[in-house]
């Protein structure tokens, strides 16, 4: 069960005799959360977790050891699960973020922080499975975009139709702008089959909603990805920025200089 008594409705992307991958939407902003999980170990690492109660049944039905944490950024949408994770593990799951979230004014508690720069990667592995945690600011300045073992987990930098906001504290859209040129280049050296496996659902321009797409079809039809080369192209992308109350918040935030 989830919060509110949900019955576990998980979506098995992935299985195989190396990696299983679920995915769930949660939570009034409709969250697709990931699990991955290391078939000849059992270990498993939850990417952005919302609901820690969820996650928590979803491997305790499964016979999975939940190790692992890995948030591609550190809004709360994103980290809601976190303290409930580590109250119900404590030490045998680990929690991982990367240090320049804290540029926004994250002050949560993580157990391992990486520092690795811009545009760069450093490798991880979960079991036999290994990955790539990619630093990919625009977002945030600290987002993270995990690769491997055929799926790219590119949380609010990267969606299937077109790109994370860059308006919030903390963003930026030259800084995203660089961020997505440097994503198109790793993608278009994986299998074009492999997954993109984005934070959020959000309705294409032809009107479906998918929650996942081959690389190939992203890289072919993702507004913001066709939008890079051409600066008038690239500042007319109508989802950088909104008028709402968060964009309001940020304001004050940078104003304030928080």
């Amino acid at each position: 069960m989830c919060e509110g008594g949900t019955v576990l409705r998980a979506k098995e992307l992935i299985s195989n005799e190396r990696i299983v991958v679920l995915q769930a939407q949660l939570g009034e902003w409709d969250n697709l959360n990931h699990l991955l999980v290391c078939v000849k170990t059992k270990q498993a690492a939850i990417i952005d977790p919302f609901d820690a109660e969820y996650w928590h049944q979803v491997c305790l039905e499964r016979g999975w050891d939940l190790c692992e944490v890995w948030l591609t950024h550190s809004h709360w949408d994103h980290t809601k699960g976190v303290r409930g994770l580590k109250e119900k593990r404590g030490d045998s799951i680990t929690i991982r973020s990367h240090a320049f979230e804290r540029l926004r004014g994250w002050k949560e508690k993580v157990d391992v922080e990486w520092t690795h720069v811009a545009n760069s990667k450093v490798e991880m592995s979960l079991g036999d499975l290994k990955f790539e945690a990619h630093c990919t600011p625009g977002h945030t300045p600290g987002h993270t975009t995990f690769i491997g073992e055929g799926v790219v987990l590119s949380g609010d930098c990267l969606f299937l139709g077109r790109c994370g906001r860059t308006d919030l504290f903390g963003g930026d859209p030259d800084v995203q702008r660089s961020t997505l040129r440097y994503l198109r280049d790793l993608m278009q050296a994986l299998p074009q089959s492999s997954l993109v496996l984005p934070g959020h659902q959000y309705v294409l321009p032809n009107g479906d909603t998918p929650t996942t797409m081959p690389v190939g079809n992203v890289l072919e039809n993702n507004e913001a990805i066709l939008a890079l080369d051409d600066d008038d192209a690239w500042t007319s992308l109508p989802f950088l920025a909104f008028d709402d109350s968060m964009a309001e918040k940020a304001r004050r935030q940078r104003a304030r200089g928080d």
